[in-house]
């Protein structure tokens, strides 16, 4: 009994600090892009007098700044549901700063019948788990490829990346972490929200490709209100 309340305990804060870093993430990314929309008018004038004064060296030395800036914080991924946006950009973002590629496709409802922090924390997680998995390949070999869409009333959620491993083993039903206790936390935290929403989630490790894929039943408005 006290080991179970030891671990319920665990796993709340764990879902607390995850919330948290995720949130922070996703408001850091439209901080940026507000900042960057404010500076728009500046941004014109200054290239403006660059062409003013033909001096094309500076003015292709600043165009190549503000594209590199720009590329940080520009939503790469457009699902139709705000909330997965902001979460996956926010993810591909931090991928990419790890020289990891990201393939997505994902088109989606505006409205889905999941709460926000069910949702953070699945996306989260999965994410999380796959750019930790991809850091022990060589730049090279990192791949991250996710799949979202709607079939029928299930929302299908596909994860893909490339592991050090051919295969892992599973232990209990699970497949086995080597990579500290927060991602087995984040495992469970996956399977806790899917059990909740009554959906099915299924995992495979095969030719070093790590796959986990999952539906989950939906009651969707696919108009935004």
């Amino acid at each position: 009994m006290i080991f179970k309340n030891r671990a319920k305990q665990q796993l709340e804060i764990y879902q607390a600090e995850l919330l948290e870093t995720h949130y922070a993430e996703v408001e850091n990314m439209y901080q940026q892009m507000r900042g960057w929309r404010h500076d728009y008018r500046n941004h014109i004038q200054g290239m403006k007098a660059y062409v003013a004064m033909g001096d094309l060296t500076r003015l292709d030395r600043y165009l190549t700044e503000l594209d590199e800036n720009l590329s940080k914080v520009e939503l790469t991924l457009k699902t139709g549901n705000k909330m997965a946006d902001a979460i996956l950009n926010s993810k591909i973002s931090l991928a990419k700063s790890k020289n990891i590629q990201v393939i997505a496709d994902a088109n989606i409802p505006f409205t889905l019948s999941i709460s926000e922090i069910d949702f953070c924390v699945l996306l989260g997680n999965l994410f999380d788990n796959a750019i930790e998995a991809s850091l022990a390949l060589e730049e090279n070999e990192r791949l991250i490829r996710l799949y979202m869409e709607l079939k029928g009333t299930q929302l299908y959620l596909s994860f893909t990346n490339f592991t050090a491993l051919k295969k892992q083993s599973k232990w209990r039903g699970r497949f086995k972490t080597t990579k500290g206790e927060n991602r087995g936390l984040g495992l469970v935290q996956i399977e806790q929200v899917v059990k909740k929403l009554e959906g099915y989630i299924h995992s495979n490790s095969e030719d070093g490709a790590f796959t986990t894929e999952i539906l989950l039943p939906q009651e969707v408005n696919h108009s935004a209100p």
